[in-house]
């Protein structure tokens, strides 16, 4: 039976790996060429493979080398995952967070799960709502974080990402095509009148409501369909369903901001860690850094 694989020595292979060379590597960890030499053999022995070769410019990935690489990244990320939780001061205490529907199965489960397993003390509550209502509870302190919708650009907040809201199809059905075109839409949304049906009032579309929901699955569950077409964040196109481009005479909605409120009356370190890690979670759909 082998010798388990130390996480020391897992962490010198991804420095080689991320130098492609053995001087580099020692000169970045602060140890001598032949110390990591001796923690690569040593790892190769553990495996019993050859992890590189050598060269007169540096060092190539094996076939075994290559594989290894996820699974040592997945090692040390969770080993520092799991020192930074334990490290951290146990927080406690209630958090109140509302989100759009839109994000509640998408970008931010992982966060709040995240969250919840490393302060498993405090209390998070969490309203899934609309803009207006999530932007009302918070100023009406029910709220300690929002994420919202700003379709204005005039929102004050943080804002995390930019998810435009476009006009979206079945991919096996092309209802675009059809006049009048069938739409799916919010019930009672002034959104849907000022963004929604004003751009296929500038697109000269005729149009008939074909389906009306309170939510965005329903929204989702008529296009999948093929009942209609309709309007959604372009991150939260289903799947078997495209976006309407300008090529099909259906340019984007809007440009939304997703924008991160807190509330400006009450604040706490579970607060503060929490719009942290909610933050984290957008970054992979924020792109470069705005101006």
């Amino acid at each position: 039976m082998r010798e388990p694989i130390e996480s020391d020595l897992l962490r010198t292979f991804l420095v080689v790996v991320e130098t492609t060379n053995f001087s580099a590597a020692a000169q970045r960890v602060g140890r001598t060429q032949s110390a990591i030499s001796a923690a690569i053999k040593k790892l190769e022995d553990t495996i019993g493979e050859a992890l590189f070769e050598r060269g007169a410019r540096g060092v190539v990935l094996t076939r075994q080398g290559v594989q290894l690489v996820p699974y040592a990244r997945r090692v040390i990320d969770l080993l520092s995952e799991a020192a930074a939780t334990i490290r951290s001061k146990p927080l406690g205490g209630p958090v109140r967070i509302g989100i759009p529907e839109e994000y509640s199965q998408t970008v931010l489960p992982a966060a709040l799960a995240a969250f919840a397993v490393r302060h498993p003390a405090v209390e998070v509550t969490i309203s899934c709502d609309y803009t207006v209502r999530n932007i009302a509870a918070l100023e009406r302190d029910e709220l300690d974080l929002a994420v919202v919708f700003d379709w204005s650009d005039q929102m004050s907040g943080e804002v995390l990402c930019i998810d435009p809201t476009v006009w979206v199809t079945s991919i096996v059905h092309r209802l675009h095509d059809i006049d009048p075109l069938p739409i799916a839409t919010y019930r009672d949304s002034s959104w849907c009148r000022d963004f929604a049906l004003k751009s296929l009032h500038q697109l000269g579309r005729n149009y008939r409501v074909a389906f009306i929901a309170d939510t965005s699955s329903g929204l989702k569950n008529a296009v999948t369909a093929g009942l209609a077409v309709t309007t959604l964040s372009r991150s939260n196109i289903p799947p078997g369903c495209r976006e309407l481009t300008t090529e099909d005479g259906f340019p984007p909605v809007d440009s939304s901001r997703v924008v991160l409120r807190r509330n400006t009356f009450r604040s706490s370190e579970a607060v503060r860690e929490l719009a942290e890690m909610v933050r984290d979670a957008f970054q992979p759909m924020a792109g470069p850094p705005m101006a």
